[in-house]
């Protein structure tokens, strides 16, 4: 088959060992992306399977009806809205679903709120500058940071990657309290975690709050300016799952107003995330490039799964196929 497999920034796919079961196929690696849906679908015209990086690059049904050739989509963890299925259901496209482990995420939320906690970016930058203890040339900015054994970890959503946070929370002595469905409250509780027992007080609580949850219609802004209002000025407010999560502009107005005092974020609405985004010039902020799966071992996880999937399609066999009905639907 003619393979592409898109938005590999880092050309990392190229070094993967799983990359050899792919071997006897036309592979064409893309490390960017294109702007314009006409650019892209000239691109992506000639190729039978398209590989894609979690929801790096959307297909619409307009992109979709633009490639003839398109007999598989084969994607790294699960869809996230990203693809129009319906569409591609009825263009006869395939479209295969891979795994995920949350421990490659999981292990970055809390990377960012010990960093974001102790202020070790903005510390370690100014001492390349010659500047001793000394976390902004704002004096207003200079506080010191603090330790995490003792304060209140927020965590709403208690899917895997919450549970695995919650777990690092206990670890270091914090106080874990949990906000979501019932079936996730109840299950912290089972679990020996608090659950918070209003949404507000859950906000207000928190000295660290780490938002865990799946993207989807009823999650769709979510967390409001209300919301955050109720935080403490000198509360961590923390999201490597989903910026459209939080009300758009919410976040920026949020920081602003002081409450909360500071946040650490890996996700963006639109990404790549421009250099002039107003959350990278808030000194208060500290800003990852969605980073949550990018891991050697997360990579060779995503892509074994992805690649073994074209692999069984192209043979006859296709496997863990979300819309079974494309074979159903001719082609145009």
């Amino acid at each position: 088959m003619k393979i592409a497999i898109l938005d590999d920034y880092q050309n990392a796919t190229a070094s993967l060992n799983c990359m050899a079961l792919l071997a006897g196929h036309e592979v064409k690696v893309f490390n960017s992306g294109t702007r314009g849906l006409g650019q892209l679908a000239l691109r992506l015209q000639p190729y039978e399977a398209l590989v894609l990086i979690r929801e790096r690059t959307a297909f619409n049904r307009a992109l979709l009806s633009k490639l003839p050739n398109l007999k598989l989509i084969s994607q790294t963890g699960k869809l996230a809205g990203h693809v129009d299925v319906a569409a591609a259901t009825e263009l006869g496209i395939a479209i295969a679903e891979g795994v995920g482990s949350p421990t490659a995420p999981a292990e970055l939320t809390w990377a960012l709120i010990m960093a974001a906690a102790r202020k070790i970016v903005p510390y370690a930058n100014n001492l390349r500058d010659g500047l001793w203890q000394t976390a902004s040339i704002n004096p207003a900015l200079n506080g010191l940071g603090f330790v995490l054994k003792g304060r209140t970890l927020g965590i709403w959503g208690y899917g895997k990657i919450g549970q695995m946070v919650a777990g690092y929370g206990r670890a270091f002595g914090m106080q874990v309290v949990v906000w979501g469905s019932q079936a996730s409250r109840d299950k912290a509780v089972a679990d020996g975690y608090e659950a918070a027992p209003s949404r507000e007080a859950f906000f207000a609580q928190a000295n660290v709050l780490s938002l865990h949850l799946r993207l989807n219609d009823a999650t769709r802004g979510i967390v409001t300016a209300a919301d955050l209002a109720q935080m403490r000025p000198d509360a961590l407010l923390v999201n490597t799952s989903r910026a459209e999560l939080v009300e758009p502009e919410a976040l920026e107005q949020a920081l602003q107003k002081g409450r909360p005092g500071y946040a650490a974020v890996d996700v963006f609405t639109s990404e790549p995330l421009a250099a002039d985004a107003p959350l990278l010039r808030m000194p208060t902020v500290l800003a990852t490039p969605h980073l949550g799966y990018v891991e050697q071992d997360s990579y060779e996880l995503y892509f074994r799964h992805a690649f073994q999937n074209v692999v069984e399609f192209a043979n006859g066999t296709p496997a863990n196929i979300n819309n079974p009905d494309y074979a159903r639907q001719a082609r145009r």
